[in-house]
């Protein structure tokens, strides 16, 4: 269940609490006239199946509520109610097939913004793989892709392609380029400086590399764990399970082709250039490909639900 609250303006109080009650998926509603100061108006707020949320949203922007008042959303980790039971076996479909669409649209906003924290992460953890490169462990690769901030971008360009909103694939692919050219260069640089003071001592990667050369090795395993590690990580995004994006993080070598790219660069390795830079595109190119699929998949899957259940989007009106 969600929890939603909304400022009304008083003039569509009576609508807000129609829609409501027109939910299948609402309960626990709740009214104080005039409690609101800024925006002015009533404070409306009940509990919602997550199911029925999409329908809600809808009827509430036909009501202009997100511009002349507020609405918000935050997810409840207890509720002890049999009305909440009921309104839950109501709702169409399953709470972990719904997706709240207005949710991953303000996700993948906030994913796509070229950020210093995106920058430094993305830095760290391609130092961390340059590290794994030259020393041949397993261990920082897992730790590189963990530390990695780089498929929030990657889920952006699939909402956006999926959407069809060319400003926030552009964002996004913006914010993946200057993040990988900047964390490439910055582990560059850092190569270069420890073998000139002696820290790397090698004249060159080691041909050696048992546990860690699939980096630079692409092959067709290379573009089907991105294709499974792109659905998956889209599938967590939109059914609200963050636990499995973990598994997604170490599924991919993004990050870690990029810290090898890094580090070939500055040692002159051209064998493991190519390598690495076809090893990154081959894995964002696989998970945008099943991100994007994924969506319209859920997104057709959802209105053959509510066909199922009787009911069509926008069927709730104020």
């Amino acid at each position: 269940m969600l929890h939603l609250r909304a400022i009304v303006p008083a003039d569509r109080t009576d609508a807000v609490c129609r829609v409501l009650a027109d939910a299948p998926g609402a309960t626990n509603l709740v009214v104080v006239p005039g409690a609101a100061r800024s925006p002015h108006g009533d404070l409306v707020t009940a509990d919602v199946a997550r199911e029925a949320v999409n329908e809600i949203l809808d009827a509430f922007k036909r009501l202009d509520l997100p511009r002349d008042g507020s609405v918000t959303m935050e997810r409840l980790d207890l509720s002890l109610s049999q009305g909440s039971d009921l309104a839950e076996k109501a709702a169409p479909g399953y709470e972990d097939d719904a997706v709240v669409w207005e949710e991953l649209d303000r996700r993948t906003t906030d994913d796509s913004r070229l950020s210093w924290a995106f920058l430094v992460f993305l830095a760290l953890a391609t130092q961390l793989a340059g590290i794994a490169a030259l020393t041949d462990s397993p261990i920082l690769v897992v730790g590189a892709m963990v530390v990695g901030p780089e498929f929030g971008a990657v889920a952006a360009v699939c909402y956006g392609i999926f959407r069809w909103n060319p400003g926030r694939i552009g964002a996004a692919l913006r914010t993946l380029a200057i993040g990988f050219l900047v964390a490439i260069a910055v582990t560059y640089a850092c190569a270069l400086v420890s073998r000139w003071i002696g820290v790397i001592d090698t004249a060159e990667l080691p041909r050696d590399r048992p546990m860690t050369d699939f980096i630079y090795s692409p092959d067709r395993w290379s573009f089907i764990v991105a294709l499974l590690a792109g659905a998956a990580g889209v599938l967590s995004l939109t059914a609200g399970k963050s636990a499995a994006l973990v598994g997604v993080f170490i599924s991919v070598t993004t990050v870690p082709a990029a810290g090898n790219l890094a580090v070939a660069l500055a040692l002159k390795h051209r064998s493991e250039i190519d390598g690495s830079l076809l090893q990154l595109a081959v894995n964002l190119a696989g998970m945008v490909i099943a991100g994007v699929v994924v969506l319209f998949v859920q997104h057709r899957v959802w209105q053959l639900v509510l066909r199922r259940w009787g009911r069509s989007p926008g069927r709730i009106r104020p």
